[in-house]
């Protein structure tokens, strides 16, 4: 799909795994002649493409930390999805953006990366988010990490997601799920595109190169010329007025400590019984799950053992999270090597993404943290109740 906005901007509408995409792109570049080539991509996307071994000089400990091992669980995932489409038909994904490239690099064009880099899209789209939404992504991205299979890609429209990348039909599910995020997952997305481009055609000729699901919105924005977005506030990731983690990570020890003194002081002469039960239930409940979560993520039974035992103490303080000390045992027990790294690039089923080491540990990490967090839900209303009754 092609759009001629203006004399210095061409838009080249591309599906992300089709061959005629890749000659489309060419043979643009080469009628055009422009000075200049934008691609659909920020710096993270690039550098996924053209330094395919950086997983490969990954620090185990990297892996290990929480908010890291969501988001490569996530980015892995994605990524085995697209390259089972792209087998279908033959291409690799983003071949559209590689030619790109390759071609600006023949003709001694400049690339310019016009997309806005994707933490910050997820980051601005989770702040917007409720509680409830968070709780919805959380739980469909588990089941689709879990559950997905050979089967149910099969019964996918292929034809129908060839029209954009995985990428951007992950955003547009995520708005579904979250709908107070998707003003941040499409419209600002295409707007920031929409002035990186027209920014660029200022220096010269332009060939942009972005999926075809982006047309629309983008072709939108610039024939609104002349563009006065805003990128460094596009790019600003907005602070919280009220952080509810934080409160809850002070809260919480606060509250189950003044509830032990409470007991204590108001209870009669033996209030023991009552405060051993609190901390058994408090245990066990943290314990139980954080265990299960790191069962599902079939880690080691050491690793099993770890999270149930740090959860119960992870839980009420806010610099340590049981996940770390479960993964630290299992990166012990089964470290991941080269091959596990350069694997991650080549899986294509549940049964390859399940078994590497690199994909193992960052589910035992995530799943053993997320255990604790609803063991947390769970066990504190319950002890309130039965210390307060």
């Amino acid at each position: 799909m092609e759009e001629k906005i203006t004399d210095n901007i061409i838009l080249i509408g591309t599906a992300h795994i089709s061959e005629e995409s890749v000659l489309e792109v060419r043979n643009a570049i080469e009628t055009y002649k422009p000075e200049i080539v934008a691609v659909e991509l920020c710096q993270r996307r690039f550098e996924s493409i053209t330094k395919k071994d950086k997983w490969e000089n990954t620090p185990v400990t990297a892996l290990i930390k929480s908010n890291n091992a969501y988001f490569m669980l996530a980015q892995t995932f994605l990524s085995s999805i697209q390259r089972k489409l792209g087998e279908e038909y033959g291409v690799e994904p983003g071949s559209e953006m590689i030619a790109a490239m390759q071609e600006a690099e023949k003709y001694h064009l400049t690339v310019a990366l016009v997309d806005r880099d994707i933490t910050v899209t997820l980051k601005r789209a989770w702040r917007m988010m409720g509680v409830r939404e968070k709780f919805r992504v959380v739980w469909e991205f588990l089941k689709a990490m879990i559950g997905y299979d050979e089967e149910e890609l099969e019964e996918l429209d292929l034809k129908e997601l060839m029209k954009q990348d995985v990428l951007s039909q992950m955003l547009e599910e995520f708005s579904k799920i979250a709908p107070s995020a998707a003003k941040v997952l499409i419209s600002e997305r295409d707007q920031y595109i929409a002035q990186k481009i027209y920014e660029e055609s200022k220096k010269g000729k332009v060939v942009a190169v972005v999926g075809a699901g982006h047309i629309t919105g983008i072709k939108k924005h610039l024939q609104n010329q002349p563009l006065h977005a805003n990128l460094q506030e596009l790019e600003q990731i907005p602070k919280k007025r009220f952080n509810l983690v934080k409160v809850a990570e002070i809260a919480i020890p606060v509250i189950f400590f003044g509830l032990i003194g409470w007991i204590i002081y108001s209870t009669g002469i033996d209030p023991w019984n009552k405060i051993k039960d609190i901390f058994l239930i408090w245990f066990l409940i943290h314990g139980i799950l954080a265990g299960v979560g790191v069962a599902i993520a079939r880690g080691h039974p050491l690793s099993i053992l770890t999270a149930f035992l740090a959860a119960p103490f992870t839980s009420l303080e806010p610099f340590f999270a049981p996940g770390w000390f479960a993964g630290l045992v299992e990166a012990r027990l089964r470290k991941p090597v080269i091959k596990d790294f350069q694997e991650l690039s080549k899986i294509e089923s549940v049964r390859g993404f399940l078994k590497n080491k690199v994909i193992r540990l960052l589910m035992v990490v995530a799943l053993a943290n997320l255990g604790s967090i609803i063991g947390t839900i769970i066990a504190l209303p319950w002890i309130l109740s039965l210390g307060l009754g």
